[in-house]
């Protein structure tokens, strides 16, 4: 795709302002870093703010007579649980139980779900959602709007500054609320292991509050760089990576995303081979890795025994900059999904020694209900 083909989100003009190095990214131009580089702007997050663009997600409103119970059609999460002013991460299934996205679904008010996919899949996951939905429940994609993260230690401070209610607000929790002037649906949590904010805004008004934003000393804006190494230290998947159609969420290790009250319904796509794997019958599992020695294993590495035998693969991999080493997030068998167990990893046909460790890599910091 050449450069004049890709979309803009609503705060191009202020990254190109900010001297951001603009790369294609789900078909979109979109920042990878700015001028202080990935790893200042992945430590400025992890010790005070950092501001991101995610406008390229997809958002969404799905609305009917149970919008709720006509969407688990096609998601594993329990929905129709859902409380008010909460939100969920769920799964997007295939037939067969494979991932064709995750997502985050949201009751901010009582105008149906509000719901956040991928960038990249978005166009496949509303025709998928719409069709099955046909007749019960509409998908209206707000093509209208942005979405800012804002996100480290700080940044509940820097927003309760602006929007005072957010602060009693904890993780998970989800309002529309009115900030910087106008109606904004804002939940408490991010993709960087951080506290923080994702804060979706009508697309006219998104350079204001960015600039509005970076005015507070303690918010820089970070790009899509510094953004992966941060989900990547906190252990969290990333869809066409970590997460395809051929991956259950079992084998992701998101058993957490298939609610109670659906496995013992089964009642969603793919039931029978998840089923069989929450009860054991697994061949590979997602698993943490530091690399102890040699460079990074990058996505495609291979992971083998201790006797040199490949068993896996690796899917996402760089330096930990917060960790201060080597990390990876790859597939091996269950029997070697053991913390403390010594696996390989082959880089550039080099045998590396690394080891299974807990996930995340750098402890979570998001704020819950004591």
């Amino acid at each position: 795709m050449s450069d004049q083909d890709l979309k803009k989100t609503p705060l191009y003009d202020a990254h190109v302002a900010s001297g951001a190095r603009m790369v294609p990214f789900a078909g979109y131009s979109m920042p990878v870093q700015y001028k202080d580089g990935v790893l200042k702007e992945h430590l400025w997050t992890r010790e005070h703010a950092g501001l991101f663009d995610v406008s390229h997600m997809g958002q969404a409103r799905i609305r009917g007579t149970d919008p709720a119970k006509s969407f688990e059609k096609v998601v594993s999460a329990d929905y129709q649980g859902l409380k008010p002013g909460k939100q969920r991460y769920g799964v997007l299934l295939n037939a067969q139980g494979g991932i064709i996205d995750d997502l985050m679904t949201a009751r901010p008010d009582d105008d149906g779900l509000f719901v956040v996919v991928n960038g990249a899949c978005k166009d496949n996951d509303y025709a998928i959602i719409a069709k099955a939905l046909e007749g019960e429940a509409t998908v209206e994609r707000l093509e209208d709007r942005a979405l800012l993260a804002l996100q480290g230690p700080e940044a509940a401070a820097v927003l309760a500054a602006h929007v005072p209610a957010a602060a009693d607000m904890v993780f998970m929790d989800t309002a529309v609320l009115t900030a910087f002037g106008v109606e904004a649906i804002i939940s408490r949590s991010g993709y960087t292991g951080e506290d923080g904010y994702e804060i979706s805004v009508p697309a006219a008004d998104a350079t204001r509050i960015w600039n509005t934003l970076l005015q507070d000393e303690r918010v820089k804006p970070i790009g899509l760089g510094a953004r992966d190494s941060l989900r990547l230290e906190a252990g969290l998947p990333l869809y066409g990576h970590d997460l395809d159609e051929t991956v259950s969420p079992i084998e992701a290790g998101l058993n957490f995303a298939i609610g109670k009250r659906r496995r013992e319904a089964a009642d969603y796509p793919g039931a029978s081979r998840i089923g069989a794997e929450l009860a054991g019958d697994l061949s590979r599992i997602r698993v943490n890795l530091k690399v102890l020695e040699g460079a990074p294993a990058r996505e495609g590495a291979q992971i083998a025994d201790a006797t040199g035998t490949v068993v896996g693969v690796i899917t996402s991999g760089g330096f930990g900059p917060s960790f201060g080493g080597a990390i990876a997030i790859g597939f091996v068998p269950p029997a070697l999904a053991v913390v403390g167990a010594r696996l390989q990893v082959i880089v550039r046909g080099k045998s590396q020694a690394a080891e299974v460790v807990a996930s995340p890599f750098v402890p979570n910091r998001y704020v819950r209900k004591l």
